[in-house]
């Protein structure tokens, strides 16, 4: 088939690096427009720009989907179908209708579980043990449209969102390469989701990534690991943000009150609502990175201190 492949970020790229192999052609792609990142703020295209333009793949950028020059350079390519992972923007009606087989998402989640912005995000946040990935046909709704096909994937007790999403992006390359051939050989028809079992995943925000030490290490835990790596999970130390990498629940450990330090020789732990937790890495601001037991050395910790 013909394809208009649309996606933004990394995780779309080995979904795009598949069907650039196969036997479709990817007579162009669609990404969000070029913003601005790193320390210095600097201008940049987004990944899948980027592998397109190497690819020697036309790349269209619109402002907005409805953008008229969009729409009309999508008729002139006039694709049979156009594959989705990650765009990042609504899809209006007049770009729907276009290809004929219309606009096939690949979303992280097993639908209509997590249907939003942060499916991943939310499964590792809610504690679920399983998630996977669905192809679906793109209608106005909110990910509600028929589903073509799924897999799934365990979510172990240490994945971080980062994790999991790299599993995912690249066992559903496969899943969407499988649905474009299927939908090519007419042996593919798309089933209407079911009405039970809806969730809602909404992005988590850099306010959602603060900490609460007055909460179970259990959700602690589940909140590190669904803010890592974005937007972050952080807390305060003397009335400065520090981010934090993955905790370890430490149930062994002797109780400490919520907030409280304890550095040990080789760890830091930080009392919660029941058990404490282990520290990893913490990112004091302005400053790299660094083990946990690194930065309690360097900081000189008095009795009083606490994570708040």
């Amino acid at each position: 088939m013909r394809l208009v492949f649309a996606g933004t970020p990394e995780t779309a790229l080995p979904a795009l690096t598949a069907l650039l192999g196969s036997s479709h052609e990817v007579a162009a792609v669609v990404t969000r427009p070029d913003g601005r990142s790193g320390r210095g703020r600097r201008l940049s295209a987004a990944p899948v720009a980027s592998l397109a333009a190497e690819a020697g793949v036309e790349v269209l950028k619109p402002a907005k989907a409805r953008d008229p020059e969009f729409l009309d350079r999508l008729r002139e390519i006039a694709p049979d179908c156009c594959p989705v992972v990650a765009y990042g923007a609504l899809l209006p009606r007049e770009a729907l209708d276009i290809p004929r087989h219309g606009w096939v998402n690949l979303h992280f989640s097993l639908l209509p579980a997590w249907r939003g912005a942060a499916p991943v995000q939310r499964a590792i946040l809610h504690g679920d043990d399983v998630t996977g990935a669905a192809t679906f046909e793109i209608e106005e709704g909110l990910d509600t449209g028929p589903v073509y096909g799924v897999l799934t994937e365990p979510i172990l007790p240490t994945d971080t969102t980062g994790d999991l999403l790299g599993r995912l992006a690249v066992a559903g390359a496969s899943l969407l390469l499988d649905t474009m051939n299927g939908i090519e050989a007419g042996v593919l028809e798309p089933r209407p989701q079911p009405t039970e079992g809806v969730s809602h995943a909404a992005k988590l925000t850099p306010e959602d990534g603060r900490v609460d030490w007055k909460s179970p290490a259990q959700h602690i835990d589940r909140l590190v690991r669904a803010c890592t790596p974005a937007p972050g999970a952080w807390t305060n130390f003397r009335d400065t943000r520090v981010k934090l990498g993955p905790v370890r629940p430490a149930p062994e450990a002797d109780k400490l009150s919520p907030g409280a330090l304890h550095a040990g020789k080789n760890e830091v732990l930080v009392g919660t609502a029941t058990h404490p937790v282990a520290l990893s890495e913490v990112q004091p601001q302005g400053k790299r990175a660094m083990a946990a037991a690194d930065w309690a050395r360097g900081i000189n910790l008095i009795g009083k201190d606490a994570l708040h």
